[in-house]
């Protein structure tokens, strides 16, 4: 029999490249769950789970779009008992801070039988280079439906590191993870420290969540995942997560990473940079 693997969902995206990079550096075995991995992977498609699952052993679970949306309680639920059956026991599991449909996903994978453990997010770094927000970012004019609500936004960096820590150490079974950054920052305020750190002018303005509806269909963004950028908006970011927790560094014994870091350690790399 082969070395085990460790499966990795979602690992081409934001967290999961991460996590799959840090699990090679320490010699773990490795398959990405992707659609354009072989073999595919596709939470849409049942057919492609069982494939996936050959000759594993740990999983870090990563849904898309998003565990708020309609049936990812179900397509959780199928899945981890499919993993169970088929041998697998340690679940790692990618959260949301504050998201009651989310959990209702988290206590579908622990009835499950898994050895779980729960990693809730808050809003990424990296949504400001690598997701959506990067192109207003670059634009110089960012705007969003959130306006003085204060935000703990955390490093993928650190979600990786922790994601890591459960899925190779037994002593993280069943525990659930709140993870942040040090320190409480508005959108506002996190755009400012991107504007100073790239050296440019980058506006930011509050607008009603319709406008930023109507925007986002105009640019031809699929109907789901507009209701799923409202949710969040109109649901997650109403205070609920205005708090920081200590969980990043009970996990890794050292504090988390600031955003004033990313900020400048992004900027660095040119991605913000004006187009030539």
């Amino acid at each position: 029999m082969s070395q085990k693997v460790t499966l990795v969902l979602g690992g081409t995206g934001k967290t999961g490249r991460r996590v799959a990079d840090r699990l090679r550096e320490r010699g773990i075995a490795v398959r990405i769950g992707a659609r354009s991995a072989s073999p595919s992977f596709d939470w849409t498609d049942e057919a492609t789970w069982t494939p996936a699952l050959e000759n594993v052993d740990r999983i870090y679970v990563c849904y898309q779009p998003d565990l708020a949306v309609p049936g990812a309680v179900d397509v959780i639920a199928k899945f981890s008992s499919l993993a169970v059956r088929s041998g697998i026991k340690r679940l790692v599991l990618l959260s949301g801070r504050g998201e009651d449909e989310a959990e209702a996903s988290e206590r579908a994978l622990q009835a499950s039988g898994a050895d779980w453990t729960v990693i809730r997010g808050s809003w990424f770094f990296e949504n400001f280079d690598e997701g959506f927000l990067a192109d207003g970012v670059v634009s110089g004019s960012v705007f969003l439906p959130v306006d003085e609500v204060t935000e703990p936004f955390v490093s993928c960096d650190d979600i990786a590191d922790v994601a890591v820590e459960a899925l190779l150490d037994d002593a993280h079974i069943g525990k659930i993870y709140a993870l942040t950054g040090p320190r409480l920052m508005t959108f506002a305020q996190a755009v400012a420290e991107i504007a100073a750190a790239a050296n440019r002018r980058i506006s930011y303005q509050a607008i009603p969540v319709s406008d930023f509806a109507a925007h986002l269909k105009a640019d031809g963004v699929p109907d789901d995942y507009v209701e799923l950028i409202r949710y969040l908006f109109t649901s997650v970011l109403d205070g609920r997560n205005s708090s920081m927790t200590s969980d990043v560094e009970r996990v890794l014994g050292r504090r988390p990473r600031d955003f004033a870091d990313y900020a400048r350690e992004t900027a660095a790399t040119g991605v913000w940079s004006l187009a030539a």
